[in-house]
C-alpha cells in the first residue's frame, strides 16, 4: 500500500516514514481494498509535552475514515492512530459481508 506521509511546517525523519509505512502495511490483513491512505503530523503550539498529533486517512470504495491521535511521540500518535484504524476496517469488512 502507498502511503502518503505530510509534515505541516516541519520536515519528517526518514526513519518515521519507514515507521509509518510498516505500520499501516499491516492494516491490508485487516482489509485489502484500501485505494490511498494520508498520514498528516503536526505540532501544536502548547507547553504541554503531548504537542505531536497524527492523522491517518484511509480511502476504501464508498468509504473514507479518518483517525486523530494526540501522544508525546509521533510513534506513539502513529500506533494508536492505526490501532483504531483496524477497528474501523474490521468493522467495514463485517458490514460488507453481511450486506453481499
Amino acid at each position: 500500500m502507498k502511503v502518503n506521509v505530510h509534515a505541516v511546517n516541519f520536515n519528517v525523519d526518514r526513519k518515521l516514514i519507514g515507521y509509518v509505512q510498516e505500520r499501516l502495511d499491516k492494516l491490508e490483513k485487516y482489509y485489502d481494498k484500501v485505494v490511498n491512505s494520508d498520514v498528516f503530523f503536526k505540532l501544536e503550539n502548547t507547553s504541554d509535552k503531548e504537542n505531536k498529533i497524527a492523522e491517518i486517512k484511509i480511502i476504501v470504495p464508498g468509504d473514507e475514515f479518518i483517525v486523530k491521535k494526540q501522544c508525546k511521540t509521533f510513534e506513539e500518535a502513529v500506533e494508536l492512530a492505526a490501532d483504531s484504524m483496524e477497528r474501523l476496517l474490521m468493522r467495514r469488512k463485517e458490514k460488507v459481508r453481511t450486506y453481499s
